[in-house]
């Protein structure tokens, strides 16, 4: 496993873009697209505290799905504690990017962070959206991962490049969260793109084994948030044979 300078549009088929849609009043990027160009294998989990945000609702639905194609990701509003409004301003977004993308909403994961209890300024993440989708490609990683960031003072990023079955694959990811990380996650958002090729019921299980060997371990002040997501897409790009089980004899590299 060799670490790569890349974002999360290193592996193959994966484009992105960070906006700055006037969400937040720093002016700083606030919206955030990462787009798979073929439908891919998706794992997720996320916060386990009881007041879960309107986008993790609608997120714990895509989860579900065998396979999923892109997340949309607003900063700066949490749309947390924001009842029945919230959540159908959530499936906007969902709905919204989904036709912009071309794609069905029950393959876009939807996630917001930032100043819980207020309503999603919806004009402007709509035309977040749209520019966002407009620009993304695979050089535009680092303004993905700024859009992401709320308190966080620098950007969190890491790629790998790895062998698996004879092929090359990539694997990348960025997050945000600086307070309130608590075992089982907390104000954090991970989002990690691989071209490797992984069964969608086999990746589910590797994501939760995954953050219980990692996030979900970390403390930092004792609170657990909202909105924690981690989600992940295997869009099988890089041609390996597909891991199809625990006892594949590639599952260990992954």
């Amino acid at each position: 496993m060799k670490k790569i300078d890349g974002w999360v549009t290193a592996p193959q088929g994966f484009l992105a873009a960070g906006v700055k849609a006037g969400i937040k009043a720093s002016g700083n990027h606030d919206v955030a697209v990462i787009y798979s160009t073929v439908p891919a294998a998706n794992g997720a989990v996320f916060t386990q505290n009881k007041m879960c945000a309107a986008p993790v609702l609608v997120s714990r639905e895509v989860a579900q799905e065998a396979v999923a194609q892109a997340i949309i990701v607003n900063s700066g509003c949490a749309n947390a504690c924001t009842g029945e409004q919230g959540l159908l301003d959530a499936r906007e977004m969902q709905a919204f990017a989904a036709d912009l993308l071309g794609i069905e909403p029950q393959n876009v994961y939807v996630c917001s962070t930032g100043v819980i209890g207020h309503f999603l300024p919806m004009d402007k993440i709509k035309n977040g959206l749209a520019d966002a989708v407009d620009v993304m490609d695979e050089n535009e990683g680092e303004s993905c991962a700024m859009a992401i960031q709320t308190t966080d003072t620098f950007i969190k990023r890491a790629a790998y490049e790895f062998e698996v079955g004879g092929k090359t694959a990539r694997i990348a990811g960025i997050a945000k969260g600086a307070g309130m990380i608590h075992p089982n996650m907390a104000t954090m958002l991970t989002f990690l793109t691989t071209d490797a090729a992984i069964a969608p019921d086999v990746l589910k299980r590797a994501v939760k084994a995954a953050a219980d060997k990692s996030f979900n371990m970390v403390v930092v002040d004792g609170d657990t948030s909202t909105n924690d997501s981690m989600i992940v897409l295997a869009n099988g790009l890089a041609e390996n044979e597909i891991i199809f089980s625990e006892e594949h004899p590639d599952y260990p590299a992954f």
